[in-house]
């Protein structure tokens, strides 16, 4: 603690105008020039408002805090704050928003949320959150310095950030301008070049596969690989396992020969992965549910894997969804779908450039995403060294 400073509880400095928030629907939700907030920041835009002057708003979805993710901002002007979040309004004779707002992201509010399922900040709890107060100078001092120290990191981030979104565009550019049919090219329907096009549940009835697939968490004698484990390139855990009954019964989605992968039901719908034995990390591997696989024999199935990024495969891919409860395609429809496909040599040759390009944005994510860890734990050493 500075000389000169002293801690204070935020109900204590804060005008808290919980009292004031208006749900609203979201059917009842319009378009207009009123942003409309809660606890994820900007959601939907409104015709009317609730407050009109700066406020800083702290989210009550406790969640997220520990998360890397901001739960506390500045909103200035008309808006709708809806219940998600508190309206906090500083008395700024003792302490300024824009400190607040740093000291709120920085600290460990885990210890004052409530709920297991659902944890949450209540505003009890709230108010007895313990905020630094000092002269207001000194703290204008610090908001100085950590608005021009953080803008040189954020400065740093972005740049990271533009290189690797040129280099996402080029890689785009590049994969339209190579999957544009040519002379030579044949059109033809996936169930024509792919011998197989399967999934987790062509092993039997449902009730087959609940007496005969039995999920474990501690490791078994093969993998059940889902689309979530492929999205993160499995790191993030908490695998499921099936024994060696289980991976025989699933044998049509053994996963011992390359592969791509088409995630079918869900927000994942629509996503391409081309899987070979050598990227997965078990040695048996069975493909879960919620996925079609496809695979050709005489055919490039790393060629295939791009073409179906491609934005003609992927509005066909469209057209054969259903969006009436969650996005889903079957693989009876996906069988049908008309593609143009070159020369085998041909194939070799466009996965040999698309490669060459992915492998750059590989480089560049990677050092995107180190760049962004190291630059959110500068800031936090920063905030550590301003505040503690």
């Amino acid at each position: 603690m500075k000389e000169g400073w002293t801690y204070k509880k935020l109900g204590e400095v804060c005008d808290i105008l919980d009292s004031q928030r208006k749900p609203i629907t979201k059917n009842k939700r319009e378009s207009g020039s009123i942003p409309y907030y809660g606890a994820t920041g900007l959601l939907d835009y409104v015709k009317d408002y609730i407050f009109d002057e700066k406020l800083v708003l702290l989210g009550e979805d406790g969640a997220k805090w520990g998360a890397g993710e901001n739960s506390a901002y500045i909103i200035e002007g008309k808006a709708w704050v809806n219940n998600h979040a508190h309206a906090l309004r500083p008395q700024r004779e003792l302490l300024l928003d824009e400190l607040l707002v740093y000291y709120l992201n920085f600290s460990n509010l885990l210890s004052y949320i409530t709920g297991v399922t659902v944890p949450k900040l209540n505003q009890e709890k709230m108010r007895s959150i313990e905020i630094p107060i000092g002269p207001i100078k000194e703290q204008q001092s610090i908001v100085d310095y950590l608005d021009s120290a953080f803008a040189k990191i954020d400065a740093m981030k972005a740049n990271a950030e533009k290189a690797l979104n040129e280099a996402k565009a080029l890689f785009q550019a590049s994969l339209k301008e190579m999957l544009e049919p040519k002379e030579g090219w044949e059109e033809k329907k996936i169930k024509d070049i792919c011998e197989t096009v399967t999934d987790f549940v062509a092993a039997g009835s449902f009730a087959g596969l609940r007496e005969n697939v039995v999920y474990n968490s501690e490791k078994d004698y093969a993998q059940l690989v889902r689309t979530t484990d492929l999205k993160s390139g499995f790191s993030k855990g908490g695998y499921v396992y099936v024994n060696e009954h289980a991976f025989n019964y699933l044998y049509r989605v053994n996963l011992n020969e390359e592969c791509v992968i088409l995630p079918n039901v869900g927000v994942n719908c629509g996503e391409v992965y081309y899987v070979t034995p050598s990227i997965l990390p078990y040695n048996n591997n069975v493909l879960g549910p919620n996925a079609v696989l496809v695979r050709s024999k005489n055919y490039s199935n790393h060629f295939l894997s791009y073409l179906f990024l491609g934005n003609e495969f992927q509005t066909k891919l469209g057209d054969i969804t259903s969006h009436m409860a969650q996005p889903k395609f079957n693989k009876t429809g996906l069988k049908e779908i008309e593609i143009s496909v070159p020369p085998l040599s041909e194939q070799q040759r466009i996965v040999d450039y698309l490669d060459s390009l992915k492998s750059k944005v590989d480089r560049l994510q990677e050092n995107y995403d180190k760049i962004s860890q190291e630059c959110d734990a500068l800031k936090q050493a920063i905030l550590r060294q301003v505040f503690e």
